[in-house]
């Protein structure tokens, strides 16, 4: 029996290695802006006013329930993005949220924007995001749910929107 047993373990402890599933991801961009950084805060941290800045949302709708507030996002190709902001710290000038479901290809995908007074009147922005990829189970990965196309599409949002933040605070 106790034979039996360890050959039993014996072959199924490959097994358990295989079976972890994705590794998490990480994103993080940063900008200079010569702006303020309470002006630059005020666009960051209004959780309902993204379209003011990204380029890609052309819409944004806030809801409250059940005590949480949501945003829906709706971008310019007509796709949708339902995000949960998780805290909004004024005095540090954070700004965290998750996606919760939407056309990112990504799971389980948390995220901080953190603004800073750089001095000599320069802001500097970081968008820090981790996440995994759409797709949690093991091989074979669908097309446009593995690690790359997540960390693609992620890091094409922050740097599209760390740009255009740029513009729209420096006034240009």
């Amino acid at each position: 029996m106790k034979k039996t047993l360890a050959l039993l373990a014996a072959l199924l402890l490959p097994l358990t290695a295989a079976a972890h599933g994705p590794t998490p991801l990480k994103s993080v961009e940063t900008v200079t802006i010569k702006a303020p950084a309470a002006k630059v805060w005020a666009l960051v941290s209004d959780f309902n006013g993204m379209p003011k800045w990204h380029p890609a949302v052309k819409e944004s709708k806030i809801e409250e329930k059940d005590g949480a507030t949501l945003r829906t996002l709706t971008l310019q190709d007509g796709g949708t993005i339902l995000e949960q902001l998780k805290g909004k710290n004024d005095a540090d000038m954070q700004i965290k949220y998750e996606i919760l479901e939407g056309v990112v290809p990504v799971s389980g995908y948390t995220s901080k924007i953190t603004v800073k007074d750089a001095g000599n009147g320069e802001t500097t922005v970081e968008w820090f995001g981790r996440y995994y990829r759409k797709y949690v189970l093991n091989p074979p990965i669908p097309a446009g749910e593995d690690d790359e196309s997540a960390k693609k599409a992620v890091d094409g949002i922050y740097q599209s929107g760390l740009a255009n933040l740029k513009k729209v605070a420096e006034g240009n």
